[in-house]
């Protein structure tokens, strides 16, 4: 991979290999204090959609056309073997938000809407250290827009988890028009407080966080743009609402051609996150901003995950390796991709590697605050700056008991994937993903070696995070 790295873009790599546990040539209080200085505070916009597949939009090859997304591939850096933490909402939020993976957060599931089931009463805990809460304590100015899904009450509120302003819904879906929930009750909040608003909600989320921008042009802001596009139920802007307070509709809409409305579902986003790149342009922001896309997982079948097998809710590729692109001129090498093996759960670690906060340290400006915890992300300065690899690594999935009650380990290029791991696993399936991303060929039966070795991995894991 060819890539440009100017001398700001080797400085905040080096930063994050020290993170990320690589080896760079001294340490970053062995720099010389005029290079140290010039690590500014960049500001982040980190853009996440909704069960988005790996073959939906233009920079991957997919049916729709995305233009605004086109421009940021061109302008950054494509990942082709990047992966949501969990294959469904609420656990890769989880991660997410923490660098963690969601079995040690609590949520390795999703947190349902229906106050009967157990999980509706659950979420982020004032133990996690969130993304939000480090950023504010560095000084930032933080809002989210969006889909929030990491709890119901109001303790786990964006607004109690670091977010100085919070315009969106707490629940896994709404209706686009009416922002009903799935339970018939509404759900668009300003902070802790109900607060209706008309709108179509991808473009709702596209002005506030344009207006936000506006508003902190003259100080480092860190915003969250949690997109609902493409989730069901599946409505594009022109389509009529369908959820009424306390009634009965169809959860998934009544759009006659769901794919038709999934479309317009995405562009309307894809609009918007034009949208937002064009705000920051017009406030002088482009060379200060990192702005970061990725799904929260893969897609449903009214969607595409191109070449991958199977689809959201699942631990086959197709539930969980997504689209991610990152631009930030001058830092990150325009028209680039990379290949590292990379997550969601690298997320934090990577941005808070951009301020100079680490594991174990106490955050900037706290008092009696927890201290930053271990990571199970890697730092990807490496990757996004220097065109360099990320250290040998695994990853692991535990998919969600709701809907898929299996597990998948990834070694490189190898991936040991179990359709059911309850007390008694199920057969272990194995494949080379360098020669197999459909994963079509089992190759368990001659490599058991390698299957014994993962099996013990995922095993040691499971015990570790507490699923």
């Amino acid at each position: 991979m060819t890539r440009r790295a100017a001398p700001w873009a080797l400085v905040l790599g080096l930063l994050v290999a020290v993170r990320a546990g690589c080896t760079p040539a001294e340490t970053p209080s062995e720099w010389p204090r005029e290079i140290a200085a010039a690590v500014e505070r960049p500001n982040v916009v980190l853009i996440i959609a909704d069960d988005l597949g790996y073959g939906d939009i233009g920079p991957y090859g997919g049916w729709i056309e995305t233009p605004a997304l086109d421009r940021l591939a061109a302008d950054g850096l494509r990942f082709t073997d990047f992966h949501s933490s969990g294959n469904v909402c609420s656990p890769t939020r989880a991660g997410l938000m923490t660098g963690r993976y969601q079995q040690r957060v609590g949520i390795p599931g999703v947190l349902f809407a229906n106050p009967a089931r157990r999980s509706h009463h659950e979420g982020i805990g004032d133990g996690e250290l969130t993304l939000a809460e480090a950023f504010r304590s560095a000084g930032y100015a933080t809002a989210v827009f969006g889909k929030w899904h990491l709890g119901y009450q109001p303790e786990f509120n964006p607004v109690r988890h670091g977010f100085d302003a919070f315009r969106g819904f707490v629940s896994g879906n709404v209706d686009y028009q009416s922002h009903i929930d799935a339970q018939g009750r509404a759900d668009w909040w300003q902070g802790d407080q109900l607060a209706p608003e008309e709108g179509y909600l991808t473009r709702l989320i596209t002005d506030h966080a344009v207006e936000f921008i506006d508003a902190h042009r003259d100080q480092p802001f860190f915003l969250y743009l949690p997109h609902h596009a493409p989730h069901y139920p599946f409505q594009g802007p022109e389509d009529p609402s369908d959820r009424t307070l306390g009634g009965t509709f169809p959860n998934r809409g009544s759009a006659a051609e769901p794919r038709r409305a999934y479309r317009e579902m995405v562009q309307a986003m894809d609009e918007g996150i034009g949208a937002v790149r064009d705000a920051l342009e017009r406030a002088g922001l482009s060379d200060r901003t990192l702005v970061w896309f990725m799904s929260d997982n893969g897609a449903t079948n009214v969607g595409s995950n191109g070449p991958l097998r199977g689809f959201k809710a699942t631990d086959w590729e197709g539930g969980h390796r997504v689209p991610s692109l990152a631009a930030w001129p001058g830092r990150i090498a325009p028209g680039t991709e990379t290949d590292a093996l990379s997550s969601t759960i690298d997320v934090m670690p990577t941005l808070l590697g951009l301020l100079g906060i680490e594991a174990g340290a106490p955050l900037p400006g706290s008092s009696g605050v927890l201290p930053v915890p271990a990571f199970d992300g890697l730092g990807l300065g490496p990757v996004l700056f220097d065109g360099r690899a990320v250290a040998a690594r695994r990853l692991f999935w535990g998919g969600d008991p709701a809907f898929w009650n299996g597990a998948a380990v990834r070694d490189g290029t190898w991936k040991l994937l179990i359709d059911e791991y309850d007390d008694a696993p199920g057969p272990p399936m194995l494949f080379d993903l360098a020669t197999d991303i459909g994963e079509e060929h089992d190759l368990a039966g001659e490599h058991p070696e390698r299957v014994d070795e993962l099996m013990a991995a995922l095993e040691e894991w499971k015990a570790e995070v507490g699923q």
